[in-house]
């Protein structure tokens, strides 16, 4: 038995705000993420009134302290190096973020110092190089090299881990060159 849903009414300014409100409150953000948000739902929900400014609100939002981007490229950047991916990962993932050059410029020195870490993750908990089988022939090594890779590490870094003796345990001071 479908039952007819009511119309949900457009939004207006003080609707457009308190959505800002409400998804700052649950998400950490950026302010990219929260304008693609906003225009997102007034393309959904219509709109009454004068014409909405989703990217001023964002910027409001953030002048009032409830979205920082570079609190969030900082986070972000940690906990994907945590999880072993590299720097161009990291890069690509606050690009999508819309974080803009000057806080993803402000984080990438701290990126590149936890990179050899970051690739050693990886590797250990894909069993790759040292920390897995070895390599049984060419493709195998490939295919290891290959994985490194679309992690977001440097090709001469996968290079080491990959071939770096089986049992070893290569640290971040063996492998930096």
């Amino acid at each position: 038995m479908g039952q007819d849903r009511r119309p949900v009414p457009p939004l207006d300014t003080a609707k457009l705000e308190r959505l800002a409100l409400r998804y700052v409150e649950r998400f950490a953000t950026t302010r990219g993420k929260l304008t693609d948000y906003l225009r997102r739902k007034i393309r959904e929900r219509g709109w009454d009134g004068e014409p909405a400014d989703p990217a001023a609100l964002a910027e409001r939002m953030a002048g009032l302290g409830y979205v920082d981007d570079r609190a969030y490229a900082e986070a972000r950047a940690s906990a994907l190096g945590r999880r072993g991916l590299g720097a161009r990962r990291v890069a690509g993932a606050l690009r999508e973020a819309r974080i803009g050059d000057e806080d993803a410029d402000a984080v990438a020195p701290g990126i590149e110092a936890r990179a050899v870490d970051a690739a050693l993750t990886f590797a250990r908990r894909r069993r790759i190089g040292p920390f897995g089988a070895p390599a049984a022939d060419r493709a195998g090594r490939e295919k290891q090299l290959g994985a490194m890779l679309r992690a977001g590490h440097p090709l001469d870094l996968a290079r080491r881990i990959v071939d770096a003796p089986q049992g070893s345990e290569p640290t971040a001071e063996s492998l930096e060159g």
